[in-house]
């Protein structure tokens, strides 16, 4: 699965510490992430993570395309509630994708923690088949 990993900055610890922990299930899907969070967890934990643009030029946005493409499978986003944030609009904007095209977001660590351990028994395995069924209905 594609997994998205955002992280406001007084989140980033977090994150960080939440990826070290669900590394060895994190390590088997395909990591994408913006900038700064991306590069801070790989240093951490030695994951293989592609990295977007910062969240402020544009991550969150390249982030929302893929999912807009059906090539996002979850967001975790680890969102600071308590501090204005300059791209609000563009955090909206990839939370109300999630909506639309019924991609599981995570905002805190509970959420995550959750999804990730579903991830491992298999519970998300409905996003595989609506691919497959996109995919068919596409080429026909």
């Amino acid at each position: 699965m594609n997994i998205a990993l955002i992280a406001h900055d007084k989140k980033k610890d977090d994150m960080i510490n939440f990826s070290i922990a669900y590394s060895h299930i994190l390590n088997s899907h395909q990591l994408f992430a913006t900038g700064t969070t991306g590069k801070l967890i790989s240093k951490a934990t030695g994951l293989n993570i592609h990295k977007f643009q910062s969240g402020p030029l544009g991550g969150d946005q390249q982030i929302g395309a893929m999912i807009a493409n059906n090539k996002m499978d979850m967001v975790i986003f680890f969102r600071d509630p308590l501090t204005a944030q300059p791209h609000e609009p563009d955090v909206s904007a990839l939370m109300r994708l999630c909506d639309v095209y019924q991609i599981p977001l995570a905002t805190n660590i509970a959420a995550s923690e959750i999804f990730l351990h579903g991830l491992e028994r298999g519970d998300l395995e409905w996003r595989e088949i609506l691919k497959e069924r996109q995919q068919k209905e596409g080429n026909n």
